[in-house]
Formats: C-alpha cells, structure tokens, sequence
C-alpha cells in the first residue's frame, strides 16, 4: 500500500510518500519546506502568511514527489489541530486530489500523527506492547495519554495554563534570543549550569497527572527583574536551569503516569521530543524505574511536524478501508484526540 501524506497544521509545507509492504513502513520520500526565515522577520507565526507560503509551495512539492492516480491507494492529510487558515490549504488540496484521483482520503488527527511517527520502520502489527503511556509535548500541546491500541485513546493528563513549548518560546522572548524560541533556549542550555537558578518544578507534589507551566515562566521573569543586565554566561545558566525544571517535570509526571496504569510501553512524542536533555532523561527514567517497560523515542526528523507521520497515521484507517466523504471532510482548528 502506498499512502501519500500531506501537512500544513502550521508553518511547515510537507508532504511525503508511504509504502507499507510485509507489514513493514517505509518512506520512499519526504519533503518539507520550512517557512522560519519568513516568520522569524516578524518574530512568530503569522497565520495569514504562513497560509499563502503553503498555497505557494504545495503543489511545488508534490510535483517534485512524482506521484500521480497510479502510484497510490490513499491520501492522508492534517485535518487538526492548527492554524484554521493552513489546514484549510492543506484539507482543500487533498480533497481536490482525491476527487481528481478518484482516490480514498482520510483526515489525519495532528497529534495522533505525532504518535504514529513511532511505527515508521517498524513491524507494524508487533512492534509495541498495550496499554501504553504517551508523553505528548509541542508548542500547544503537553498532555499524558493513555493509549490501548491505535485509534484508543483516553487523556489523564495536560496543562492546565502554557504547554511545554510554548513556555519555551515565551522565555526565549524575554530572553530576546530571537524566533524559533525553544530551540535557541536549548542550544543556549547546552552551555549552562541547570543548578544555577532553583526554578520550581510545577505540581509535583500533587497526586495527579497534569501540567503547569505559567509560574515556571513566572519565576524566569523575577529572575530577570533582579538587575537590568544580564551577561551571556547568566542567560546560558537561566536557559539551562528553565530547561531541566521542564525536562525534571515532564518525565517525573510520566512516570507516576505509566506506574499507575501499569503501562507496558512509554512513547515520546511532539516537536519538543527533539530536545535532547528530555529524550535522554525519559529513557534513563523508563530503564531504571520501569524496568520491564519499553521507552520508545520518535527518529529526530519525525519529532517536527511533518507529512511522513501524518502518512502513517493514515495507513491505519485507510489499511481497514476506513475513508472520509471527500465532500464533507473539513479543517478543524480544535480537533481533540479521540474526538470526531
């Protein structure tokens, strides 16, 4: 079977092809035009720029795929959660597609996309144990969720204020380190000490499994306040203190999370599981306190949006003959996991 994705949820334009033979994915291509440069003149996403950017470079992109009526048996796209403006781009195109192709099409959860990106080559139908534990971490979203199987899904957990990424870029601001935030806050991280400035770790004394993270960025706010300058040594020690409160959070949640549900697997997943500090501190946590539980880590190049996850979420449905109306698929801004 050979799938061809599509995402536009936010300021990334990808596409990708899919080809799932023997029970094994593969992506025979994938690519992806970034729109940071445009963005960063003025300096976050503008969703009216970010929509025209992908009406520009879409079409480009899937011409450079190669692909036509011939080559596929679906289409896949990002129907939510995002920018309303971009998921229309991308949902209208690929209606388009599957109405000119005659084609089967399947909108695609963003987040669960997130998730699918772990079954990329792999054996898909033993590759994980159930229930599993999903540590979901992005510029909008931090949540925990329980998973029981693909397409099962129960949330136990989530940020009750800013989500994990989006404290990171609102740091960076006061920082004036420049867009895109939350990689510019961990490279300066990378040159710090994380036990320079005692910065909260939110909610872990309480008995559940959500997040918060505004007095987290609160608390870097008062840090700054205390003088008026501030050298380049001082912030690579705020940026490296904010990240491990992050980071110490994160993983101390998840794993409380997967202990109660007696999770088999602990998956990674969103933009921010390119951080490395978090990648390396949630599977050191899962070995030593989840001994008999597998941590699974997404690739590095699937951590950020793109069409290859979406591609793969996809093949689940579409595999099952599972399709959406072409006529009556449409953009949702809002779209929760596990929810039509």
């Amino acid at each position: 079977m050979r799938i061809l994705g599509i995402e536009t949820s936010c300021d990334e334009t990808s596409a990708a092809l899919l080809h799932v033979s023997k029970g094994v994915a593969r992506i025979e291509k994938h690519l992806t035009a970034s729109q940071v440069l445009k963005h960063a003149e003025y300096g976050g996403v503008v969703p009216e720029v970010a929509a025209r950017l992908h009406v520009e470079t879409l079409p480009l992109l899937i011409d450079e795929l190669g692909v036509s009526k011939k080559d596929l048996d679906g289409i896949a796209v990002t129907r939510g959660p995002g920018l309303i403006t971009s998921l229309r781009v991308g949902t209208d195109f690929a209606r388009a597609l599957a109405y000119g192709w005659e084609l089967p099409i399947v909108g695609v959860n963003h987040i669960e996309g997130h998730i699918a990106a772990n079954w990329i080559d792999k054996k898909i139908a033993s590759a994980y144990a159930f229930p599993a534990l999903v540590l979901v971490v992005s510029g909008g979203h931090t949540e925990l969720i329980l998973m029981k199987g693909f397409g099962k899904y129960e949330r136990i957990g989530s940020t009750l204020d800013d989500a994990a990424g989006e404290a990171f870029d609102k740091v960076a601001k006061m920082l004036d380190l420049g867009y895109p935030g939350g990689p510019a806050v961990s490279k300066r991280a990378t040159l710090g000490d994380p036990e320079k400035f005692a910065f909260p770790r939110p909610l872990l004394g309480q008995p559940n499994f959500d997040f918060s993270f505004s007095g987290l960025k609160t608390a870097v706010l008062y840090t700054l306040q205390r003088k008026k300058e501030w050298s380049a040594e001082d912030v690579n020690d705020i940026c490296a203190s904010f990240q491990a409160a992050v980071v110490d959070t994160l993983v101390a949640k998840t794993i409380r999370a997967a202990k109660a549900k007696k999770a088999k697997t602990v998956f990674l997943a969103g933009g921010v599981a390119a951080n490395g500090p978090l990648r390396e501190a949630l599977a050191s946590a899962v070995k030593k306190e989840l001994p008999k539980t597998e941590a699974v880590i997404p690739a590095l190049q699937y951590c950020t949006d793109n069409a290859a996850m979406i591609a793969m979420a996809g093949y689940f449905r579409l595999s099952k003959k599972k399709s959406d109306p072409w006529k009556g698929m449409l953009a949702d801004p809002a779209w929760e996991l596990g929810l039509n």
